[in-house]
């Protein structure tokens, strides 16, 4: 059997070149494409913060119903979007090669960051909460869009600066000179890393994508998106995760802040590759364990009113 495999995607810059990477990818391995783009709900609305917006895997969301629907068969997400839990009937087919995981400022001069004043913009929880950490007496405002809109409307506005992710600039190679890296800031569960779903009853396609998948990849987002699923973060809480292989043993970082930076819980383990199973569980059970049940509880209290 052979056929044309539609691979949906988000209709932006970023997300082209992610399914584009996909489909050269499924290409050389000799199988016929088709890229099938749609809008999705989080690209539409761009006025209000995506924790106010109450969806689910917000990006995800529209594809997934076209995959249901047999509009495409395939669809290609930035994995740090993806709900820990997928659709019934929908299941992983891949984890392409990690690119960057780090978090970088976009700034416009860092002199600020030593006079103890200073406004940074970011859509995301996490980044807002580890900033306020860092930076208590700074002000965060929200920013939404594509990673083109929020570049330009850094230019628009009098912010010191913005965060983003470095993956996500470099893919479509707008990253620019004036950033610095921020190493402190724990990433999201699985940034930079690229997750292609199917249909769990379509072989063909499941065959095809398992050509694709980066084992080293895979077993690390694993670990911290089992560490997000257990904290029940979704995509709203301020959780951080990060998983590394190195000489054979996994190190794992994660932690938990309240959304005005003041709380932070972490957790720090390393173990041989071969002993990973349950360590995104275990060390969400210790945070849950170490006052992190309390803050949870105080999170969704403040975003469910």
């Amino acid at each position: 059997m052979s056929k044309v495999i539609r691979i949906g995607t988000r209709d932006s810059e970023l997300a082209l070149w992610q399914a584009k990477t996909v489909q050269n990818a499924l290409e050389k391995t000799g199988h016929k494409t088709k890229l099938v783009p749609v809008k999705s709900t989080g690209d539409l609305n761009l006025d209000q913060p995506l924790y106010e917006m109450g969806i689910t895997g917000i990006f995800t969301k529209t594809l997934d119903v076209a995959m249901i629907k047999g509009e495409v068969d395939i669809a290609v997400h930035s994995m740090k979007d993806v709900p820990t839990a997928l659709p019934k009937g929908i299941v992983e087919g891949a984890v392409m090669k990690r690119a960057s995981n780090k978090d970088i400022l976009v700034h416009k001069g860092v002199k600020f960051l030593e006079n103890g004043e200073g406004t940074i913009a970011t859509g995301s929880l996490r980044r807002k909460a580890q900033w306020l950490h860092k930076y208590p007496d700074h002000k965060v405002v929200d920013l939404r869009g594509n990673v083109n809109t929020r570049m330009q409307k850094l230019d628009d506005n009098e912010w010191n600066g913005a965060i983003f992710a470095a993956a996500g600039l470099e893919r479509i190679e707008i990253k620019p000179e004036n950033f610095i890296d921020l190493n402190w800031m724990i990433p999201a569960p699985a940034q930079g890393a690229m997750l292609i779903v199917a249909m769990e009853d379509d072989e063909y396609c499941r065959e095809a994508l398992a050509l694709l998948n980066h084992k080293e990849s895979e077993i690390c987002v694993h670990v911290e998106r089992e560490f997000l699923k257990v904290l029940e973060g979704g995509c709203t809480a301020p959780i951080g995760a990060l998983a590394r292989i190195v000489d054979e043993h996994i190190h794992f970082h994660g932690a938990l802040f309240s959304l005005d930076g003041k709380h932070k819980i972490d957790v720090e383990k390393s173990l041989p590759v071969a002993q990973v199973e349950n360590l995104g569980k275990d060390c969400a059970l210790e945070i849950l364990n170490n006052g992190g049940k309390e803050l949870m509880a105080d999170i969704k209290s403040v975003l469910n009113n």
